[in-house]
């Protein structure tokens, strides 16, 4: 059991520094090519904040355990929204000042419904998963037209232009990001092996693992960002990155696992999880259009969704003892 754990811890890190790694190529190589920062940060960083779930996804899919993946992808999701932006919130209350975000919402919201009427029947097809990457693909479009024609005073472009890295050469930037995929690849192999095993051994399904241990574990990277970016008063990076990083989960992660492997999609994620994912999609959606006046996550707001996140995994774990 012990070298599960270390499998699963230390895989953890070394995605978690991997998918560093990863974004820091990506994004400097990009930079160095004289792309805009904002089209890098909404296009870029947002694919590569999700590179962690794709990765471990794949593996479990390969490996015959879609399940575990399906999980990750809608686990990492409700922890992005919930334990993520109610974190950040609790230390700065989060505004939403910038159009752009404006627009990415509703397509978030649009992006989580379709994915949920696709796997409705409780099967995911190749050709379910290849209408959710023929999204991905549109999504990704859809960016950076939203981004080629927006103007330099989005807060955004400014918040996400002192994050990437604008010292680096494109041929460092793309040794960084050669070796942090190879380290993606390499981490999400050890830690989907650890994963499967300790649910054997426990004795519960790969998704209940994909919805808690990996979720979080995969989260980490947008955690620990959107911390340092409350403290450094950049609320609308924080909230653009979960956008993006959620949008990506759905239609990489899910379409990649589905392509892989076709098949039966959990009940309990279709009528338990997924539900509770567009729900908290709705409040966010709510609360950035000010529904209740100005555009925000309050302190307040940000305690009751650190609340359900806590409610969450508490069901998960009454339910993987079997209470």
């Amino acid at each position: 059991m012990l070298s599960y754990i270390l499998a699963v811890t230390g895989g953890l890190a070394l995605l978690v520094y991997g998918a560093d790694r990863f974004i820091y190529g990506a994004a400097g190589t990009a930079n160095a090519l004289g792309v805009s920062p904002l089209i890098i940060g909404l296009t870029i960083v947002g694919f590569g904040t999700s590179a962690p779930e794709i990765l471990v996804s794949s593996m479990a899919a390969l490996h015959g355990n879609p399940g575990l993946g399906f999980g990750n992808a809608i686990g990492s999701n409700i922890t992005n929204i919930a334990l993520v932006l109610g974190s950040a919130a609790l230390i700065m209350p989060l505004r939403v000042d910038s159009q752009t975000l404006r627009r990415e919402f509703p397509a978030l919201l649009v992006v989580s419904l379709a994915t949920f009427f696709l796997v409705l029947d409780g099967y995911i097809s190749r050709i379910d998963s290849g209408i959710l990457l023929i999204g991905l693909v549109i999504i990704l479009l859809m960016l950076a037209y939203i981004a080629s024609r927006k103007k330099s005073g989005d807060p955004l472009a400014g918040e996400f232009s002192e994050e990437i890295p604008h010292n680096i050469s494109a041929r460092k930037g793309l040794i960084w990001l050669i070796v942090g995929l190879f380290l993606l690849v390499v981490s999400a192999e050890i830690l989907v092996w650890g994963a499967v095993k300790i649910a054997r051994a426990f004795g519960v399904s790969d998704l209940i693992i994909g919805l808690t241990i990996v979720a979080i574990g995969t989260s980490l990277p947008e955690l620990a960002a959107s911390v340092m970016s409350a403290i450094r008063n950049e609320h609308d990076l924080i909230i653009g990155n979960i956008i993006g990083s959620n949008m990506f989960n759905l239609l990489a992660v899910i379409g990649i696992a589905g392509i892989i492997s076709p098949g039966e999609f959990p009940a309990d994620a279709l009528s338990r999880d997924m539900p509770i994912m567009l729900g908290l999609t709705i409040i966010l959606l709510l609360m950035a259009f000010g529904i209740r006046g100005e555009a925000r996550i309050s302190r307040y707001e940000g305690a009751l969704l650190l609340s359900g996140f806590v409610t969450y995994e508490y069901i998960l774990y009454s339910v993987s003892i079997g209470i």
